[in-house]
């Protein structure tokens, strides 16, 4: 079993923790208050209070916080990265530019402290059943060194490439994903105009060649704007990360643009 540090015990890191202690890890976590860290002491982990313990003498630390500008945060400016032993590897979730793993990466390689780009499709859910979806990037060996970790609380995790591509690979399947929210407003609204009730549409196009997964969401709660205003939180911010992000690299939305701005 392995020695893990954990930064982001919060929605989706928490029942990660879980899995990881059910899996026998021995669990280091970082809590920022009295009560996350009572919380985390009673799910079994040791809580800390400062960053830099959390990568003090272990194999791996998980960093699953919200923003590109927390990971800087947590990794480069309070001591991380430097607090980690010869050996270990980093283990990003949260969805950032690819270019700050780049940053991470030139930081890490003198210090002998392997990065791996880990993006996450699911939610705590998903964490919970030990089926969240991984997207993987960074050498093979890199890679393969954390699998068994990731394995607590991921499957399938799939090492899609070199360093950034777990995340430039999360980045299309987050504007898929938007996209097809936008697609489903307007196959909604023609819907509407041929008399036919958002609840009965999506209750029968699941079970019709233009299934997606987004439409069985979408159709647990009946409408697309029901669906929105469950995950309102989350698309708004990924979506604002897949343009910035694309803008930064050069790239080109294209039509999924238009699809993500569809009735929105």
């Amino acid at each position: 079993m392995s020695r893990v540090g954990f930064v982001g015990a919060g929605r989706m890191g928490m029942p990660m923790v879980e899995r990881l202690l059910g899996a026998g890890h021995e669990v280091r976590v970082l809590g920022r208050s009295d009560e996350s860290r009572a919380a985390i002491e009673t799910a079994g982990a040791k809580a800390v209070d400062d960053v830099s313990e959390v990568g003090v003498d272990v194999d791996l630390v998980t960093v699953c916080v919200f923003t590109d500008a927390q990971v800087r945060e947590v990794c480069l400016e309070r001591g991380l990265l430097q607090a980690m032993p010869r050996g270990s590897s980093l283990v990003i979730h949260t969805t950032i530019s690819p270019k700050t793993i780049e940053d991470l990466v030139a930081v890490a390689e003198p210090l002998a402290v392997a990065v791996v780009d880990a993006a996450v499709s699911g939610g705590p859910h998903d964490i919970a059943a030990g089926s969240l979806t991984l997207f993987v990037g960074g050498p093979e060996s890199d890679v393969a060194a954390v699998v068994p970790v990731l394995n607590a609380y991921g499957d399938p995790v799939l090492h899609v490439g070199p360093s950034g591509n777990g995340l430039r690979v999360k980045l299309v399947n987050n504007a898929l994903f938007a996209a097809q929210i936008g697609l489903l407003a307007e196959a909604e609204a023609l819907g509407q105009q041929l008399g036919v009730a958002p609840e009965a549409l999506f209750s029968a196009l699941p079970h019709g060649s233009s299934a997606c997964k987004v439409m069985g969401n979408v159709a647990m709660r009946g409408s697309v704007e029901a669906f929105r205003s469950s995950v309102g939180e989350f698309i708004s911010k990924d979506v604002s990360v897949v343009r910035d992000t694309v803008a930064e690299l050069g790239a080109d939305l294209g039509v999924l643009d238009t699809a993500i701005s569809a009735r929105a």
